[in-house]
């Protein structure tokens, strides 16, 4: 239960954020919601005046409004008369309902009734504030569609019923297609009604004025179940058995609490009650989930559902472990080194980056990392869950960082390609592994394996590693700007996984090393530049190298006669200027151990080998072209 713990001390910490609506894009809004509360899209807005008469109305297009609400009302489904406190749907606000056409299943239990007579309660409490009193002296009244219907913004059909769906007929009768069949509501009998009050000495909107939010909360706190040892606080506190759903976007259905199944064995047989498996208090289920969904929405990345956050408890910014490093120099506002050499300059300013997260670490704040998903529309499940030391979870980014890092150039500025060292982002890596066109469901799964790789500094699944170098071997197989962008991360966790053996390898041309399959590769750069020098800039096609790198990978002795014999042709049209390469071919073979030129397949140091000979040689070309 640490997760709601340390969400419910999120909650805590941000209360002066509580209520606060934030725009987040253009469409996009988010609020940490007061506990009682949630978020529902009207469709109809009823301003009255102070002394509770109605004043005017318009339609709206699913506006998202912060509304009361009790634990019955959040779980209401079917035929269920479970009313909101304030704002509801036509068919409990207006008492006027059946008189213009609405239909309730159950008459004997009619949902206006009901709430009425809960409004009643609350506006004759002592929390009541004059804002509550004044809607329920108006609703009480039992007058709300006529008065909607005079103002236009509900429309009636030839006999007085309210119309169910509008059509073409209806604009000879009555004009141009009313606001309300625009606004997202599924009929005029459907529509999500919130109320406001023109008051003198209270200008906020109802939804936004505080006093109305501990209005409510104080009058549903005396109304709230028998108190119970909550496992979370260690204090008893009025408990709970509903918890809330919509933790990830409205629609959500599926709960991370839930002990509904009184008929199965999900705690028979163990327990006699699901409060003696676990008891959560009502203050904390609210304040956990509503600091969930208000960091879910400010925060989070979510791919087919399933959520990675990253937060710290302190409210502070901190590098979320999927980012590669332009990301974390982005976020740090760093400036990017252009021309990384041995990386180890990029890499510095990497590290300075995730060091500028590290101020004031005197009171010990923690980061914690949650990834949540649901296999079914009514239950979720937290996936991976760590709470770390916010130094020791920076010690460790840093540590992934540098270990997994390669030189990189698929990221792209405004203008151009630019060059970077470090780590490449998970997502990357799963496109790397599998190909741009994977499913969701396997990136999400991989980015999922990837997380105890940098959090908690275990191994690369090998299967990964495979997958992204079996891709690699194969640049025929896609564009040449995908096969370099897969070629470099591939290097980035090839080195990963031979730091992990205590073996150190680099970018930069390690011209001493004699181990086989890195010589191979680097053979087979030698071969690309020379027949790519030969084509000229204006040829695109792939040179025999590139081909023939799948078979060279499984049979390189063998491949790399037909490699070389098919590079003989280019060595003429070069003349003096393939003598150096020619030169570098046989200074390579030299190094080759007896009988270690087979055709027994290559190791993933192929890929290394190849990568640091090709930039080293294009680096030489660069250099000769400047002078």
């Amino acid at each position: 239960m640490s997760w709601l713990l340390h969400l419910y001390e999120t909650y805590e910490a941000n209360l002066d954020q509580v209520g606060k609506t934030v725009k987040k894009g253009e469409d996009r809004e988010y609020t940490l919601l007061p506990i009682s509360h949630t978020t529902q899209n009207a469709h109809i807005e009823v301003t009255l005046d102070e002394d509770g008469d109605f004043l005017r109305a318009k339609a709206l297009t699913k506006e998202s409004t912060l509304i009361p609400c009790t634990e019955e009302a959040a779980s209401r489904s079917g035929s269920k008369v479970a009313p909101y406190p304030l704002h509801d749907k036509l068919s409990y606000v207006a008492g006027d309902f059946v008189k213009y056409g609405g239909k309730i299943k159950n008459q004997d239990d009619a949902p206006f009734d009901t709430y009425i007579k809960n409004l009643g309660e609350w506006a004759n409490s002592p929390y009541a504030t004059e804002k509550v009193k004044c809607i329920y002296t108006y609703l009480k009244k039992g007058r709300l569609i006529e008065d909607l219907v005079d103002a236009g913004v509900l429309k009636l059909d030839e006999n007085q019923q309210l119309i169910e769906k509008w059509e073409k007929r209806y604009e000879e009768l009555l004009g141009e297609k009313p606001a309300i069949f625009s606004s997202g509501a599924t009929d005029q009998a459907s529509a999500f009604v919130r109320f406001n009050v023109f008051h003198p000495e209270s200008i906020d909107d109802v939804w936004k004025d505080k006093e109305m939010f501990d209005s409510f909360i104080s009058f549903y706190n005396d109304k709230l179940g028998e108190e119970d040892i909550c496992f979370v606080t260690g204090n008893r506190l009025p408990s709970t058995e509903r918890h809330a759903n919509k933790i990830r976007h409205a629609a959500d259905k599926a709960k991370l609490i839930s002990a509904n199944d009184n008929s199965g064995f999900t705690f028979r047989g163990r327990f006699k009650t699901s409060r003696e498996a676990v008891g959560i208090s009502y203050e904390v289920s609210q304040k956990a989930h509503n600091a969930l969904k208000w960091l879910i929405h400010r925060q989070s990345k979510s791919i087919d559902d399933r959520v990675f956050l990253v937060w710290s408890n302190d409210n502070s910014l901190v590098p979320n472990p999927d980012e590669d490093a332009v990301d974390i120099m982005k976020h740090a506002n760093r400036e990017l080194e252009r021309d990384p050499d041995t990386g180890q300059i990029f890499a510095g300013e990497v590290k300075k980056a995730i060091g500028g997260y590290r101020s004031d670490l005197n009171y010990q704040p923690e980061v914690h990392i949650l990834v949540l998903d649901s296999a079914t529309t009514g239950r979720m499940a937290v996936l991976y869950y760590r709470s770390l030391n916010k130094e020791l979870y920076l010690n460790r980014l840093e540590a992934w960082h540098d270990s997994c890092a390669w030189e990189h150039r698929y990221r792209r500025d405004e203008k151009e390609f630019i060059s970077f060292y470090g780590a490449p982002a998970t997502k990357d890596i799963a496109f790397a592994a599998y190909g741009p066109r994977a499913s969701e469901k396997v990136i999400k799964d991989l980015m999922e394996r990837m997380l105890p790789c940098i959090v908690d500094g275990r191994r690369v699944p090998k299967d990964i590693v495979r997958s992204a170098f079996q891709r690699a071997s194969n640049p025929v197989s896609m564009e040449r700007w995908e096969w370099e962008k897969t070629l470099s991360i591939t290097c980035a966790l090839i080195r990963k996984m031979h730091i992990e053996q205590k073996e150190e390898w680099g970018v930069p041309l390690d011209k001493s090393s004699t181990d086989r399959s890195y010589l191979f590769g680097r053979l087979l750069a030698v071969a690309d530049v020379l027949e790519r020098g030969a084509l000229g800039k204006d040829e695109t096609r792939a040179t025999n190298a590139i081909r023939y790198m799948n078979s060279y990978s499984k049979n390189p002795g063998r491949t790399w006669k037909t490699i070389q014999e098919s590079l003989q042709p280019y060595q003429a049209k070069l003349g003096t200027k393939a003598t150096y390469l020619s030169k570098l071919v046989d200074e390579i073979g030299d190094q080759f151990e007896p009988g270690d030129f087979n055709n027994n397949p290559l190791t993933e140091q192929y890929l290394l080998g190849f990568y640091s000979q090709r930039r080293e040689l294009y680096k030489k070309k660069e250099e000769e072209t400047n002078q």
